[in-house]
């Protein structure tokens, strides 16, 4: 009865954190669909016939000529036009985890959502095939980019490309494609088998290149990989992430064999509570706690364990809760781009909640007891708080609601399209669109953006990147939780 009572408690603590308002219910069927077609705003390359986001046009169409290779396609990872290999990467890992877990609640989204995936993947391929030895994992230098507010239509800035070899390794970004590649043979292994063997085989050998040649690829391509995308968790989190979605796509022993032999020095036992493009530590411990929950794998109840760790620490009232949320009840972790946190998170709470219910487990934080069903009610208020559940009642899902920012940090939302205005829009002359207190000409529907602040106050200035810029890695597990809440009556 002690437990019992001090669950309440708890739980009665959570939903102080945000009071909702009585007309909270959400179409998350909406905002799923329009979350999957945020990827086509940020595609690079040749576009299809279909391409629904109809203001982008062709781009970045030589991306590693200068070095005899293709590399064109893949994903802009934010609003510039830059393709950065390892958030590109750890996207891919997320839309297809989403697919994996949650794809049966897509319905008809589902073909859209594994096209999404599928440009990644495409793109992955092509880096990780390109030259022997040799991971592709950037196109273009970033402080060049950012010198200038264009469309990628237009762009003339260098379309420098850069990889990692024996001699410069890059363990973090090679095992983060490895896992996107092997997550993704999943997803394509029964509509096309051909495909998935292709993308397993590939996940193989790269990651076979990550672990051989050790090394973090901030230190092989600090000028251009940092403070963009620093890998400051460094690599050994990747490693072990990489190794588990391998033993998931392959059931191959030899990579359970690795997780056993290097779990310890690749952080098992580590408690991190951030989920990200950079630090998987948690994502793996809950991807590993399925082979516990629903296998039985006792060498895998240590990842349980941790996981369950985690948890606590996100639930009011229980004795490890540690967790900050805003006074309206936004998950809040740091001031640059906070809601790819929220949605990380979310997202782990309904895959962990899934895995838990599948053997009538439970979270024991102390003395609490939490059950599955409490971890959906978490997550539940973080994709409503997103949605406009919010103090300021704004839906932080550009085109999603009523209300939604107007001044997206975004280089093609903010210009001119090529429809609208053909002539090229030069580099300098394309500030005056960055600094206009006009809403975007172009809306781009479904993007989750950075977020407001710990107070809950958000600037809608396309300036203020750290709140108004969106990111494919803040809507990648947020695919995967609209999913769940489309999918599942309340």
């Amino acid at each position: 009865m002690a437990a019992t009572g001090f669950l309440f408690l708890s739980l009665m603590s959570l939903s102080l954190l945000h009071s909702p308002s009585p007309a909270s219910a959400f179409n998350y069927a909406d905002a799923l669909a329009k979350s999957i077609l945020f990827f086509e705003g940020q595609r690079s390359g040749k576009l299809p016939a279909n391409q629904r986001v109809t203001w982008r046009g062709d781009s970045a169409l030589s991306d590693g000529s200068s070095c005899n290779v293709d590399l064109v396609g893949g994903y802009y990872d934010a609003g510039d036009n830059v393709k950065f290999g390892l958030p590109m990467a750890f996207t891919t890992t997320m839309l297809a985890w989403s697919i994996i877990e949650f794809g049966g609640l897509m319905h008809g989204e589902l073909g859209n959502a594994k096209a999404a995936l599928r440009w990644g993947t495409d793109y992955l391929l092509k880096a990780a095939t390109a030259a022997p030895d040799a991971l592709y994992v950037q196109v273009a230098d970033p402080n060049q980019d950012h010198r200038c507010w264009e469309r990628p239509e237009d762009m003339d800035t260098p379309r420098n490309v850069y990889k990692v070899t024996s001699q410069n390794p890059g363990s973090d970004v090679a095992a983060e494609t490895a896992a996107a590649l092997a997550a993704a043979s999943i997803v394509f292994k029964d509509s096309d088998p051909a495909y998935s063997s292709n993308l397993l085989h590939t996940a193989t050998q790269v990651f076979d290149f990550a672990n051989r040649y050790r090394g973090s690829y901030s230190d092989s391509l600090s000028s251009v990989a940092c403070p963009f995308y620093c890998s400051y968790s460094g690599y050994n989190d990747e490693l072990l992430w990489g190794a588990s979605w391998l033993h998931q796509a392959s059931q191959d022993v030899s990579f359970m064999s690795y997780i056993e032999s290097n779990g310890h020095t690749l952080g098992a036992e580590d408690d991190d509570y951030s989920f990200s493009w950079d630090d998987k530590r948690v994502g793996t411990k809950i991807l590993l706690s399925k082979g516990f929950l629903q296998k039985g794998i006792e060498v895998l109840q240590l990842y349980k364990a941790h996981s369950d760790n985690y948890i606590c620490s996100l639930v009011p009232g229980t004795s490890s809760f540690q967790a900050q949320y805003t006074p309206g009840g936004l998950l809040y972790k740091e001031s640059g781009s906070n809601l790819q946190y929220v949605t990380s998170t979310a997202f782990l709470l309904l895959t962990y909640a899934k895995y838990l219910d599948s053997n009538g487990g439970s979270v024991l934080c102390g003395t609490s007891k939490v059950a599955a069903a409490d971890l959906v009610s978490v997550a539940k208020k973080q994709v409503d708080y997103i949605l406009g559940n919010n103090p300021a009642r704004m839906s932080y899902m550009v085109g999603f609601g009523s209300r939604y920012p107007q001044h997206v940090h975004h280089r093609g939302s903010s210009l001119p399209s090529v429809r609208a205005h053909p002539g090229r829009i030069a580099c300098s002359e394309g500030f005056q669109y960055l600094y206009s207190g006009s809403p975007n000409p172009n809306v781009l529907v479904g993007a989750v953006l950075g977020g407001p602040d710990s107070q809950d106050r958000f600037a809608d200035d396309r300036n203020n990147y750290q709140q108004s810029e969106p990111a494919t890695y803040i809507n990648a597990p947020m695919v995967g939780a609209l999913a769940f809440f489309a999918g599942t009556p309340m």
